[in-house]
């Protein structure tokens, strides 16, 4: 069975370039193009892709309204965001409302490709340098941080919760909780997405970052 994939995007063109695309594509098919987030909504609600390819150039706020009521609506589509730029504070902002894929607009044809169907599979997926380019220009999170503080973040990182963290370092999940408080206190990062982006080794091979323990 083919994965349907649906656009809401502000430039037609776009729009027909993704519908070539997925059109040459064995396990993909082009569902339908809307200009309008309304028209949007209004054609998953009836039929009900399985992809949605939202453009942020409608701006960060409409589409984070947008995944609020797709995910109010309890409809089974997963939305990807993508644009001409994206900072990772935008993206962790819309996987934290909901998206299940952000990439970029410069993306190329394998890479978007890739964000498609490693969503359809389940996955939650990132282009890695959407969130890599907003790092290097932050500098490192982790300066400030005690050791204790680095090891709890290190290992929320990798998606432990905070029993697990708890056993690994031999301390309480209170203890855990409260080392968490101070973290996000001092390196502005928000909830456990943000600690397993930031700490991502910059040298680590491959396009993307796949999410699937945070889903």
């Amino acid at each position: 069975m083919k994965t349907s994939v649906a656009i809401c995007d502000t430039q037609p063109v776009t729009a027909e370039g993704l519908r070539s695309l997925v059109g040459a594509c064995p396990d993909l098919e082009f569902f339908r193009a809307s200009d309008s987030i309304a028209g949007a909504l209004e054609s998953v609600g009836l039929s009900q892709p399985a992809l949605l390819v939202l453009d942020k150039a409608f701006g960060a706020q409409v589409v984070l309204d947008t995944l609020a009521s797709l995910r109010t609506a309890g409809l089974p589509v997963a939305a990807v965001v993508w644009g001409v730029s994206m900072t990772g504070a935008e993206a962790l902002r819309f996987i934290q409302a909901g998206a299940r894929g952000i990439i970029r607009k410069s993306a190329d044809a394998d890479t978007l490709l890739g964000c498609l169907r490693s969503v359809a599979s389940g996955a939650t997926w990132m282009e890695r340098n959407v969130f890599h380019e907003s790092r290097r220009a932050q500098g490192d999170v982790r300066i400030g941080l005690t050791p204790r503080e680095q090891q709890v973040m290190e290992l929320v990182g990798q998606g432990l919760k905070n029993r697990e963290v708890a056993s690994e370092l031999g301390i309480r999940p209170g203890t855990v909780k409260v080392h968490l408080k101070h973290i996000f206190e001092k390196t502005g990062v928000q909830g456990r997405y943000g600690l397993a982006l930031a700490g991502l080794d910059t040298a680590a091979a491959g396009p993307a970052l796949a999410m699937s323990q945070f889903a």
